[in-house]
Parts: structure tokens; sequence; C-alpha cells
């Protein structure tokens, strides 16, 4: 798939084959998940430079053009929980998810929430309470940390997250594959990962990534 953006315009998505204008709703079917997940769907959405930078002035929205933001806004769209990292929430100052009325009334129609939460990975859980992400937020952000943080966390983070142990064999450690299994417990199968690179690297190591949408930029 190409992109084309022209003043006044807005963004186009166009087949590679052809030069097809791609709908819409044509679109959301491309990108749809899977139907009747039983498991976590996990998929990634992750921009680099030509020489493998992940961010342009600290920030990977910097590397970003405009089919990257229609892609980004529409894969949030879809999906039922966006996964994290906590370096990346610092560094790209999130908040929470938004959505506007038609993009809400269709997930609503789909069988899902209004809005995806924010899924945090964090091993410390040595996150700030007034960090943006659960201040500037309409559903409740959820912490994936180790066991041994959990208590902390939970008293730190009070009733702004929920904080979920996400450890396997080793209590100082995330485990991944736990941690998806804590989000299809909760029926958040539908998984989007937007960062950072560990993250990413991660996922992949343990073969736990499912589709990667990726963008190289010049």
């Amino acid at each position: 798939m190409k992109v084309m953006a022209e003043p006044g315009a807005g963004t186009q998505f166009t087949l590679r084959d052809g030069g097809e204008s791609v709908a819409d709703d044509r679109l959301h079917r491309l990108y749809g998940y899977p139907d009747d997940l039983q498991r976590c769907w996990v998929r990634s959405n992750f921009v680099t430079s030509l020489d493998g930078g992940a961010t342009a002035d600290g920030r990977s929205g910097g590397l970003a053009g405009p089919g990257d933001r229609a892609l980004f806004a529409l894969l949030r769209e879809l999906a039922d929980v966006i996964v994290v990292g906590a370096g990346t929430v610092r560094a790209e100052n999130y908040g929470g998810v938004h959505l506007g009325a038609a993009a809400r009334q269709a997930r609503h129609e789909a069988g899902q929430a209004e809005l995806p939460p924010i899924a945090i990975v964090t091993r410390s859980g040595r996150l700030g309470k007034d960090m943006r992400v659960f201040t500037e937020t309409e559903v409740t952000p959820l912490v994936l940390t180790a066991a041994t943080s959990v208590p902390a966390t939970r008293d730190l983070l009070k009733d702004t997250a929920d904080v979920l142990d996400c450890s396997g064999a080793d209590p100082d450690a995330v485990d991944l594959a736990v941690a998806l299994a804590r989000l299809a417990e909760r029926g958040l199968r539908r998984v989007l990962t937007e960062g950072g690179p560990m993250l990413h690297g991660t996922l992949m190591q343990h073969d736990l990534l499912d589709e990667l949408c990726l963008t190289i930029a010049p």
C-alpha cells in the first residue's frame, strides 16, 4: 500500500499495484483483526529511519508523515488495548486515547469498549501519578509490572490505574507472555503495541508478535 498526501486533499491510501484508491471501509477491513480470537493477537505499529533510528529529536513522531498519522489513528480505533513501554510513555508524553463520535459508535457496534485503555509495561513500576497517561484519560490505564513491584506501585498510583502482576518464574521481571494472558483474561485480545524498540524486540525474541506495520522513513 502507498500513501499520497496532497494539499487540501487529505491523506489517500492506494494499493501498490495499479494505484487503486482504498476507501475507508475497505481500509478497516484490510487492517481488521482475525475473528473469534481465543488469545491475544499482537500487532506492532513501528516507524524507523533508513539508518535504523527510532526517533527524531527524541520522539518517534518526528519520523512520521501524514500517512503514518492516519494509520496510527486507524490502528488505535481497531484495537482493544494499546501496550506501550514506560520509557515511550515518558518520552512521547502519552495521554489517553481520544476518538471521535463515529469511531466510538463503530466500536460499540463491534462489541468493543468506546475507548481502548493504555497498558504500560514497566518492571519497576516507577511511574508518576501526575503523568498525562493517568490525568488525561477517560478510561483507567493498566500497569503491567513485576510481582515484587506490585504493592508499591498500587500504593503509589492508588485508583488512577489497574496494576497487574505480570511475572512468570522470575518475580523481579515482567513476562510478556503472562502480560498478554492477563489482557486476554479481560477480553482485551486485539493488542496494538506502539513501542518502544526494547518492547518490540522482546516481543519478537519470544515469538509473541503476530503482525508488524512498519514504516521506513527517508
